[in-house]
Formats: structure tokens, C-alpha cells, sequence
């Protein structure tokens, strides 16, 4: 069984145009996908402190007092994103710790 359905000409013509253009667009080179981002790197509690040029009892209580937030890595561990130290180091305005034990860092970059 067939179906005829009767379209105004002004209509039909408006339709076929519709249809070019669709066409046209789908044609069209599509721009490359811009690259992700690298992840956010998760340092331990050790690294982090020797990245901010802090004791690991100093970020341990940040992270207790929620200055600075942090990941449970498993039940003994916590991470901090890179992101939310270099965070941490402007809100704080932080100044790095010297003496033998912290040797002067140079401040990594995340990509923003």
C-alpha cells in the first residue's frame, strides 16, 4: 500500500533547499578535535610537601584543617592534585621553607 501526500510547491521547493544545505554543511571539512588535556598529576603526601617546600606534617594538618583538599589513595594515603597545590601555594601566598632538608624547587607548571 502507497501513500500520496499532496505538498504545496512553495513548500516542496522550501523542503529541497533544506535537504542541499544539510548536504552542503555535512560536506564541509569538519575542524580537528582539540587535544585533551594531560590528567592532573596525584602526588603523595611526601612529594607534595617537597613540591611545596613544606614539612609532610605541615600539609598533613592543611588537609586536616581543609585548607587543602585531598584523595584518599587507599586506607593509610592521601593524594593531592597538582592543580589543587599550586591552589593552595597562591591563596596562601606560601614562601618556601630553606635549609638542607628542603633544597630550593623549581615551580612545575600545569597546563591551564
Amino acid at each position: 500500500m502507497q501513500v500520496a501526500l499532496l505538498v504545496p510547491e512553495q513548500e516542496w521547493r522550501q523542503l529541497l533547499s533544506d535537504v542541499q544545505r544539510l548536504k552542503e554543511t555535512e560536506a564541509a571539512p569538519k575542524p580537528a578535535p582539540a587535544p585533551t588535556p594531560p590528567p592532573d598529576p596525584i602526588l603523595t603526601v611526601r612529594e607534595a610537601a617537597r613540591y611545596m617546600r613544606l614539612k609532610p606534617e605541615g600539609v598533613r594538618n592543611a588537609r586536616r584543617a581543609g585548607r587543602l583538599q585531598g584523595l584518599r589513595l587507599n586506607e593509610k594515603e592521601w593524594g593531592f592534585h597538582l592543580s589543587e597545590l599550586n591552589r593552595y601555594l597562591s591563596r596562601y601566598n606560601r614562601r618556601p621553607l630553606e635549609g638542607p632538608e628542603h633544597p630550593a624547587l623549581p615551580v612545575l607548571k600545569t597546563a591551564a
